[in-house]
């Protein structure tokens, strides 16, 4: 039997979404199956903001999965300009062509001229992928490391779905893409972009939570080991660290105990395999003081 493909259109309340993502293995709580049924109801993009780890980027991950929709990742950093992001000219194939048409002897510059600007020499970037493509699922991965210049443009973008290309003309999504946009908070975005937006921020899950997750996505893992690494990340995020884990390293931490063949926080498999969870040499050294102090 066929599986029928979801459209954002098909899904009636939060509550189905969650349901949806659950099927997933992604766990939703409330307030964000909310803010991204209505994000995909009202045809919205949604922002989601939070500590690293935490889960944005899988939401998008997800509902590429729940709408059968390929996804389109442009990953934001310093110095990225619209010409990354859209689209650019394959010159080596311009120029290719250019030989050709000369080895065959046309002499129609202006017939040329259009040739190279056809729409196959145009490579395109994730944006224009993301209009061409339906339905799609555009993330905007981590906005707080691009620059102001890059957001402003990325605004004008996402306001009308429309792409200008001089030698083209306009392009427009005739089913605008699904829009996650994710920001770790390193600064703060503007407020024009975020206006534009339906804005969840996503905290770090609860006990229960990260227990049905650790549980979810790792099979082999027993309750009491999900339960042990759930409580241990717990006290970690309230300690005064460089970087607190979020879901992603605890998921790797689980995994590396479990490959260590453990069925419950053993202290010394803890210790050992540390830097599945914390990444700064400070992080580990508070956490191994504080573990030595409990248990001395």
């Amino acid at each position: 039997m066929l599986r029928r493909t979801i459209k954002a259109s098909d899904i009636q309340s939060p509550a189905m979404l969650a349901e949806l993502l659950d099927g997933h293995d992604y766990l939703a709580d409330e307030g964000l199956s909310t803010s991204a049924y209505l994000a995909l109801r009202m045809g919205r993009p949604l922002f989601l903001e939070g500590e690293a780890g935490v889960g944005k980027t899988e939401l998008a991950k997800t509902l590429s999965a729940v709408l059968d929709a390929p996804l389109i990742r442009l990953q934001c950093y310093e110095g990225l300009d619209a010409a990354q992001a859209l689209y650019d000219w394959d010159f080596a194939r311009q120029l290719l062509h250019l030989k050709a048409a000369e080895v065959a002897g046309v002499t129609d510059a202006a017939a040329l001229e259009g040739e190279i600007y056809d729409r196959r020499f145009l490579v395109a970037r994730p944006l224009l992928r993301a209009l061409e493509t339906q339905p799609s699922v555009l993330l905007v991965d981590e906005i707080d490391r691009a620059d102001d210049e890059f957001e402003a443009f990325l605004l004008e973008v996402l306001s009308d779905f429309t792409i200008s290309i001089p030698e083209l003309g306009t392009i427009r999504a005739h089913t605008p893409p699904v829009v996650v946009v994710t920001s770790n908070r390193t600064r703060e975005v503007h407020d024009a972009l975020k206006r534009r937006c339906l804005y969840h921020w996503l905290e770090h899950p609860g006990f229960d939570d990260e227990v049905a997750i650790l549980l979810r996505r790792l099979p082999g893992c027993t309750e009491r080991l999900a339960a042990d690494v759930a409580e241990a990340a717990a006290r970690m995020r309230r300690a005064d660290l460089v970087k607190p884990p979020g879901i992603a390293e605890t998921l790797d931490w689980a995994a590396a105990l479990l490959t260590l063949g453990a069925t419950r926080l053993d202290p010394g498999l803890a210790a050992a395999s540390l830097g599945a969870l914390l990444k700064y040499r400070e992080d580990q050294e508070a956490v191994r003081a504080e573990w030595n102090g409990r248990h001395a």
